[in-house]
C-alpha cells in the first residue's frame, strides 16, 4: 500500500492530500530515510512524522485497504 494511503487509512493524517504534501515537504521518513508518497509500506517499517515542533514515531503492525475508526489504531504502534 502507498505511504500516503496508509497514513490516511490508519488515521495518522486526516486526508490523503495532506499526507502527500507532507511527503513532498520531506516531513515523513520511513526507516530513517525521507520517503515519497508512492513508497510501498510493509509491516515492520518505522514511520516518523514531523508535526511542527512535535515528532511522532510509529511502527507498522498491519496493512488494510479499509479500516473502521475503532480498528485504525491497531494498524500501528507508537514508539516513544
Amino acid at each position: 500500500m502507498r505511504l500516503d494511503k496508509y497514513l490516511k487509512v490508519s488515521r495518522l493524517i486526516k486526508r490523503r492530500t495532506v499526507a502527500n504534501d507532507a511527503c513532498d515537504a520531506a516531513r515523513i521518513t520511513v526507516n530513517g530515510k525521507p520517503a515519497k508518497a508512492s513508497y510501498q509500506v510493509k509491516t515492520g517499517d518505522i514511520i516518523e512524522i514531523a508535526f511542527g515542533q512535535r515528532t511522532m514515531k510509529v511502527e507498522v503492525l498491519a496493512i488494510a485497504e479499509h479500516a473502521l475508526k475503532a480498528d485504525a489504531a491497531a494498524m500501528y504502534r507508537e514508539i516513544s
